[in-house]
């Protein structure tokens, strides 16, 4: 089985705060650990009252000083929203405190609704069609210092922070291809696009100094439960932040309930499942399975797992299960 790593949005349930969040991220980040999770990335979003990890480097530093192997790093940080400069400031501060440890996943995207970006953006200067030379402007930052070279990230020169590019388009993946660097695809809330951007990714790949080969990871939601039916009913936690968010109405993850069909139209309802039609839901036979097809069919070289479980003993069961499942996979039983 290829290794399995963890996507967090430190997720802020109904009636809990952040300082909840947080705590919570960090004890599902030592369970990981301990199941032998090769990543645990944590994603930057804005004005989500649902997400706390707006300020994705400080709850990596949280993480990682809680944890003492696992690889930790951003899933990602949206680089439309920052200089270049800051975030290898940040990224070298990071890997300078958790050396060989830090990842450094990047997004076009802002991350949130576009009133909040021209907030966080202040003056408009940050133009996300920039994208290709902040990433090349950023890259040059964590490599060694050149004679004569006026700017400088320090910490970051010299570090080599892994730095992977996000996507849920094509765009990504032919840059990534384009500067040798590992790909990694949202395809736990974006399918459509997953196979045709891994076959241009692998395709249009050339070797660089730091990856010779392509390297390409897809995210899935997976909730895994004793049975079949209880998992069913933990993903209605998700399908209704879903449909909140298809609404304008973003808000904290909600509660499970025996049954959805009540609280949405027959068009959300189909936008919601198309969103997360490569989820892999139920117990751990049906888990087993679905991993199995998923990493078949797309041959990526990892999977990302999520999971917006409003219980936190139900959702790092989740992922004991799916930690298991793999495990027995790898034995070949």
């Amino acid at each position: 089985m290829v290794p399995l790593s963890v996507l967090d949005l430190a997720p802020i349930v109904a009636g809990a705060t952040a300082a909840d969040a947080f705590r919570n991220t960090l004890d599902l980040a030592r369970h990981a650990e301990r199941l032998g999770y090769h990543r645990y990335w944590l994603a930057e979003h804005h004005n989500m009252p649902g997400v706390a990890s707006a300020a994705t480097a400080v709850v990596i530093a949280h993480v990682a000083a809680g944890t003492s192997t696992i690889r930790v790093g951003a899933g990602g940080v949206m680089l439309p929203n920052h200089s270049p400069l800051v975030v290898a400031e940040q990224f070298g501060t990071l890997e300078s405190l958790y050396p060989g440890r830090i990842d450094l996943g990047l997004g076009r995207a802002p991350g949130t609704d576009a009133t909040t970006a021209r907030a966080l953006r202040r003056h408009g200067d940050l133009d996300p069609d920039s994208f290709p030379s902040d990433v090349v402007e950023l890259m040059a930052y964590f490599r060694d210092v050149e004679p004569g070279q006026r700017v400088r990230a320090v910490p970051g020169a010299g570090l080599h922070v892994p730095i992977w590019l996000l996507g849920s388009s094509l765009f990504s993946a032919q840059l990534a291809a384009a500067l040798g660097l590992p790909f990694a695809f949202a395809s736990h809330f974006a399918p459509d696009l997953l196979m045709q951007a891994l076959q241009m990714y692998r395709a249009q790949f050339r070797a660089s100094e730091s990856l010779s080969t392509p390297h390409a990871m897809a995210g899935v939601a997976i909730v895994a439960a004793p049975t079949d039916g209880e998992a069913r009913r933990l993903l209605t936690s998700a399908q209704q932040q879903f449909l909140n968010l298809r609404r304008g109405r973003p808000g904290q993850v909600p509660p499970p309930v025996d049954s959805i069909d009540d609280l949405w139209t027959p068009a959300e309802r189909a936008g919601v499942e198309h969103a997360l039609s490569l989820a892999i839901v139920g117990a751990p036979d049906t888990v087993r399975a679905g991993l199995e097809r998923f990493v078949a069919t797309t041959g990526v070289d990892e999977v990302m797992v999520t999971a917006q479980i409003y219980d936190h003993a139900a959702r790092v069961r989740s992922y004991e299960i799916v930690a298991e499942v793999s495990a027995m996979q790898g034995r070949g039983r």
